[in-house]
């Protein structure tokens, strides 16, 4: 028997069954591949949501256990995952300067907002007005990070890459049973696959189609990433990712013609300098209305547990949502209200009535 089994191996479960084998936790991971949101995800982090000039819920908390939790993967499995750049926001007019330098006096903000107008030339973009830093700011190798943990699990004979079938699990008063395997506990961190659980599909989780764009243009000579309506970030030997889209009613993750014109016009007319298009990639990002990650336990079988709802912030909240939910199972720490499933009261009544 393990502890845990594990379904799901993007980044939510990838993140928990490290946390679970820090802990010297003993796992089994079932990779159901149907969805690949994880593996084309920019992997972009930033504490402030720039579009409203916030601050990221728990911006402070995440980033710092973001950095230790990939440096320690980094060591474990020798690769470069964490890539610490500034991100840089475009200005187009004077309003907006003023509006960006009023917001880094907030107090919440001041950490992750610099002061000062950053004036550096990029020849192939245009910004007269400059630029406004965030600080903190990165992109983690979602791609290299799954492949090469993929491939360590493989070597503890920990993976299993097969679609999980719901049919298939026993519950036991000591753990549950899937297959060959058996555990103490079960944690849920399908993503989108999420609305095919039976035990979790009433949880209003809903599925924001985005796409993004790998760029080759060696005169555009970036060391920052470049944020406007998109985003540029340059992930080295003259290749850039360039996103992203987002579309509320396609829920399929087959790239679409709309989506690479959308971006490439707005890229145009971001750049001034030829590019080529090396590959376009499309997920569904598993999105919560209320902007926050759903974990907890299931309401009749207490050894069922969810860790979903990442959405656009997946490289930032999954150290963080792991050790919750991690810590909300073995010690019984109450998890943060805003991310238990048991704030969706109307759906609890009626948690799995088909059962």
């Amino acid at each position: 028997m393990v502890d845990y089994i594990i379904v799901g191996a993007g980044l939510a479960g990838i993140a928990f069954a490290e946390t679970a084998l820090q802990h010297s936790k003993t796992i089994v991971v079932i990779n159901d591949v149907s969805q690949n949101s994880s593996r084309v995800a920019a992997g972009l982090y930033n504490p402030v949501i720039l579009k409203r000039f916030t601050e990221v819920w728990q911006a402070k908390e995440q980033i710092e256990l973001l950095h230790n939790f990939y440096a320690q993967l980094e060591a474990k499995l020798q690769v470069k995952l964490d890539h610490q750049i500034p991100l840089l926001r475009k200005f187009y007019s004077i309003e907006e300067q003023n509006n960006w330098f009023t917001t880094s006096d907030k107090p919440n903000l001041t950490p992750f907002l610099s002061a000062n107008l950053i004036t550096k030339k990029h020849e192939a973009i245009d910004s007269p007005l400059g630029y406004g830093e965030v600080l903190y700011s990165g992109f983690v190798d979602t791609a290299l990070l799954l492949e090469s943990y993929h491939a360590y699990l493989n070597t503890i004979n920990a993976l299993s890459d097969t679609t999980f079938d719901y049919h298939q699990l026993q519950f036991h008063e000591d753990g549950v049973q899937y297959k060959e395997f058996k555990a103490k506990q079960i944690v849920f961190a399908e993503g989108y696959g999420m609305l095919l659980n039976p035990f979790f599909s009433i949880l209003p989780l809903d599925g924001a189609k985005g796409e993004l764009l790998l760029i080759k243009a060696p005169n555009l000579q970036l060391d920052a990433i470049v944020k406007t309506g998109i985003f540029v970030i340059p992930v080295g030997n003259d290749l850039y990712k360039v996103g992203a889209t987002y579309n509320w009613e396609d829920k399929t993750n087959i790239p679409t013609q709309a989506a690479k014109e959308e971006l490439v016009t707005d890229l145009k007319a971001l750049i001034q300098c030829d590019f080529e298009v090396i590959e376009h990639w499309a997920g569904i990002r598993p999105t919560v209305k209320d902007r926050r990650p759903m974990l907890g336990t299931h309401t009749i079988h207490k050894n069922l547990h969810l860790l979903n709802g990442l959405g656009t912030r997946g490289v930032m909240l999954a150290p963080a949502m792991a050790k919750m939910l991690y810590e909300a199972i073995e010690f019984g720490t109450e998890l943060d209200p805003s991310v238990d499933i048991k704030r969706f009261k109307n759906f609890a009544s009626s948690f799995y009535q088909n059962e």
